[in-house]
């Protein structure tokens, strides 16, 4: 199998099950014509994302980078009337973007947005007393992928459901001597999540537009 195939049959996949959007189109536009990286998730995923959101009822909503807010706009879409996404990003040009995105997508009062890095950002969260979160999906930075989970812990709930994204990259996460930041950051991550007794975890492989990589999926058993 190629890359060809996987991207033909994420847009066979989508064709069938994620309808056409136009504030969701326009966003990713938006991203591109910024010059943002187009690193954002697939639609499959991002209807993944809202999809898991509502299996779990989620009210509150803590996403850990948020890019142009691609992802950001599916998983508010997933919440009932009140509910709230806080989404971190540090670099001001991606949040500009992301809150235009908001504004289009008629979104800005149940999304808020923090600009800054998120490892300043989470500990004045968890000084408002702001959460538990139901569910936190972690797409910053993979170099600090073990702190943000760490944090995503501390603002959770015996319930709650943390998404990390790009746990696989290409499956190089298998490099233990690599010397890129983020695989050894995923890695830590990795080892991390597995020796934590108050979760229960997996990790899923997958192919698509986006290559070879795979997401993490946690249920907190106890509260953190």
């Amino acid at each position: 199998m190629t890359q060809d195939v996987w991207t033909a049959v994420d847009k066979y996949i989508t064709d069938l099950l994620v309808p056409s959007d136009p504030a969701l189109e326009a966003s990713l536009q938006a991203a591109s014509a910024a010059g943002l990286p187009p690193i954002q998730v697939s639609p499959v995923q991002g209807k993944l994302l809202h999809l898991l959101a509502r299996a779990c009822g989620a009210r509150q909503v803590l996403e850990i980078g948020t890019l142009g807010g691609y992802s950001t706009i599916w998983l508010a879409r997933a919440l009932p009337a009140g509910g709230r996404v806080v989404t971190l990003e540090a670099d001001p040009k991606h949040a500009e973007v992301a809150r235009a995105n908001f504004s289009h997508a008629g979104l800005t009062g149940v999304i808020e947005l923090r600009q800054g890095p998120a490892l300043e950002t989470l500990p004045k969260l968890a000084a408002e007393g702001r959460g538990p979160f139901d569910l936190i999906f972690i797409d910053a930075n993979k170099s600090n992928m073990p702190e943000y989970f760490d944090w995503a812990l501390k603002l959770s709930r015996a319930g709650s459901v943390i998404i990390a994204d790009n746990v696989i990259r290409n499956g190089a996460v298998l490099d233990a001597a690599s010397g890129d930041d983020n695989i050894q950051g995923v890695r830590r991550f990795n080892e991390r999540l597995a020796a934590e007794k108050r979760v229960s975890a997996t990790e899923i492989q997958t192919v698509g537009s986006k290559g070879y990589d795979g997401f993490a999926l946690a249920v907190v058993n106890s509260d953190s």
